[in-house]
């Protein structure tokens, strides 16, 4: 496991170490979009998917504070002013940490996702801004040490400051969020031929009132039940035993009641069990559905039998078929 994120860190100081030799006064930056609570492991598991995500060029201006010039591919609903915006506000929380609210910064957005997709948009958005403005500054410390500051964007996003989207969007991967007071983010190891079969059926689930419909108590026995899945699911994930990945990725807690909002969600699993997935589930808050696969060929029938299935009910949808994405953000421009 120490290597696996010691690769990811490399990987992450090389693109920063490549941007500053560069000299640039500019950088365009992608963040991945990542799929929360892994069916079992609500707020404390999450990991990034290939495609789809998000995009930021960032540039360094002559006038102090962070203005954003563009946003593109979000119809019109994201803000433009820099106090409302998650990435220019977590921006914000990152510079006056390191005491540079002296420069000046300009921000383009460029939503490759979308929005209220349960793929987390907004976390995808913020890690690209952060990581942007830390490797412009040519900042070499632990990218982890952004979390806290993408955590603020999350915070204003969906009024809860969670990190199972922001880690494995910063840290790549997949991730287990052990305790959130103090913050304690693990990278976990997991089988490198697993894929992710992801359909994102167009209908609008607000991840606020996602959340505010799952039960505040819970009995004993579902308890037990969900810990001994998240524990069999983080198992399996060390063990490289997809089995045990799939008979673990079963929720009591969240899942049922999430599941009404999403159209014929319990066909849908069918239908994924049916074409060879592994384990089926709600990504997020939803209204996007992932399954596992053991192959790119199950993965793609996967995401052609949901969507059809989608068609047939006049719902529109995108599919998305990706590894586990160990690198996280990265430099492309």
């Amino acid at each position: 496991m120490e290597q696996e994120i010691q690769q990811g860190t490399s990987f992450i100081q090389n693109q920063t170490s490549a941007f500053r030799k560069h000299g640039s006064d500019s950088i365009q930056v992608f963040a991945p979009a990542t799929v929360a609570n892994v069916v079992c492991g609500f707020d404390v598991l999450g990991f990034a998917v290939n495609e789809p995500g998000d995009e930021v060029i960032m540039r360094l201006t002559d006038k102090p504070g962070i203005t954003i010039s563009k946003i593109t591919g979000d119809d019109g609903r994201l803000p433009l002013h820099p106090a409302k915006n998650t990435v220019s506000v977590s921006v914000q929380h990152y510079l006056e940490s390191i005491g540079r609210t002296d420069i000046g910064l300009d921000i383009e957005l460029h939503k490759k996702m979308p929005i209220g997709s349960g793929l987390g948009s907004s976390s995808a958005s913020t890690v690209a801004g952060l990581f942007a403005v830390k490797t412009l500054l040519g900042d070499e410390t632990d990218v982890a040490k952004l979390l806290p500051f993408a955590m603020k964007g999350e915070e204003m996003a969906c009024g809860n400051g969670h990190a199972d989207n922001v880690a494995p969007a910063l840290m790549g991967g997949f991730v287990l969020i052990r305790s959130y007071d103090p913050l304690d983010v693990i990278r976990l190891p997991h089988p490198k031929d697993l894929y992710c079969a992801v359909v994102f059926p167009e209908v609008d689930v607000p991840t606020r009132e996602a959340r505010q419909i799952i039960r505040k108590q819970i009995n004993m026995k579902d308890a037990v039940t969900q810990w001994g899945n998240i524990a069999g699911l983080v198992s399996g994930l060390f063990m490289q035993d997809i089995d045990l990945i799939g008979r673990s990725m079963q929720d009591v807690l969240v899942e049922p009641v999430r599941s009404i909002l999403i159209p014929d969600f319990y066909k849908l699993r069918e239908l994924a069990m049916e074409a060879g997935a592994v384990s089926f589930g709600i990504s997020g808050s939803g209204p996007s559905v992932f399954a596992f696969a053991r192959n790119e060929e199950i993965a793609r029938q996967i995401t052609q039998k949901l969507q059809q299935h989608l068609t047939g009910l006049k719902i529109g949808s995108q599919a998305y078929v990706s590894t586990i994405n160990d690198t996280g953000p990265r430099v492309i421009g």
